[in-house]
């Protein structure tokens, strides 16, 4: 299998971990106090997307550059290439049915993985104008399927190929019953992971070109799709660089978390994976020796959280359970 760098890790033997830290009380009835992070496995160039798939009791999760999405097998523990070349995939979800959801940046579409494993095509234009590179993507319980376009993946040949945007940043819904595309947002800088709060009622989304400092924006969603009232509700208040998020049944919301790049940012300090409660109150963090790019929840009672790290994937096991969960 081809092979990326390979990050030593030794796993703590203190409880609680070190590396769990708690920035507010209301972290501790979160936090595992018998429990340590664990690297389930490294050799990746740029980890991404992470997705659950209980009836399988298997991760897939992207190596973008590697153009390779990778399954992690939680019996054996073993890790092989799903699909290759993968069209530099990104962001990966589950539909109703349970059907692979993934964000390709090389091919600049959605797609979808039916039963028998031919690839459908969900969208790739928006009135005829090819998509930017889909970053991350989530699905409703009603069906309808969000993600966002910015441009990340047409920016060089690292993880896509280099051209120019025929469209706007922007954030898009596939209906439910028609199929059709609609573009919801233009106006969020940079649009990048994104999740809905337990009771679908509210749309979150990370701003990751937000000025001076990246950002989560909130909407009210109605049932047909409508967003209204947005509030930002996390800042990154310094180099904290915001990318992929979910939500627990709590409302939290688990940040992918580490350094915007600047000169006076501290990767040691940031990288991993930083909790917020609803109001946007820092209450935890994760600390990882990698960047945390996205993360889902998992594992047999989906009280798993699965960290998308750079060259590696980290889990750790939590006191809540994912939200909206459909592995």
């Amino acid at each position: 299998m081809n092979q990326g760098p390979s990050i030593p890790f030794v796993t703590s033997p203190r409880y609680p971990d070190p590396r769990i830290e708690v920035l507010d009380e209301r972290f501790m009835k979160l936090r595992v106090f018998s429990n340590s992070v664990e690297q389930l496995f490294s050799g990746m160039r740029w980890a991404e997307g992470p997705v659950w798939f209980g009836d399988g009791r298997y991760l897939l999760v992207s190596d973008i550059p590697g153009n390779r999405i990778l399954r992690w097998d939680e019996a054996s523990g073993q890790v092989s290439e799903f699909r290759t070349p993968s069209h530099n995939a990104n962001g990966l979800a589950r539909d109703q049915q349970g059907r692979l959801l993934a964000c390709e940046h090389q091919s600049r579409r959605i797609t979808r993985t039916e039963y028998d494993g031919r690839i459908t095509v969900l969208a790739d234009h928006f009135e005829g104008k090819r998509l930017n590179s889909p970053n991350d993507i989530i699905c409703q319980s009603n069906g309808a399927v969000w993600f966002t376009d910015p441009p990340f993946g047409i920016a060089g040949d690292w993880e896509g190929d280099p051209a120019p945007a025929e469209l706007p940043h922007a954030v898009y819904r596939i209906d439910p019953q028609t199929g059709a595309l609609q573009q919801v947002l233009t106006d969020v800088p940079g649009p990048n992971g994104l999740a809905f709060s337990p009771d679908e009622s509210v749309l979150y989304i990370v701003a990751s070109r937000a000025k001076p400092h990246r950002q989560v924006w909130a909407y009210d969603v109605d049932a047909q799709g409508e967003l209204s009232n947005r509030r930002v509700v996390i800042d990154a208040q310094g180099p904290g660089a915001l990318d992929g998020i979910a939500v627990d049944v709590e409302g939290n919301l688990w940040c992918g978390w580490g350094s915007d790049g600047s000169a006076h940012g501290n990767p040691e300090q940031l990288d991993g994976v930083r909790v917020f409660a609803s109001d946007g109150t820092a209450i935890g963090h994760i600390h990882l020796p990698e960047r945390c790019a996205n993360v889902c929840f998992g594992g047999a009672k989906n009280n798993r959280l699965f960290m998308a790290s750079s060259h590696s994937l980290y889990a750790v096991y939590t006191h809540t359970r994912g939200a909206n969960a459909l592995g």
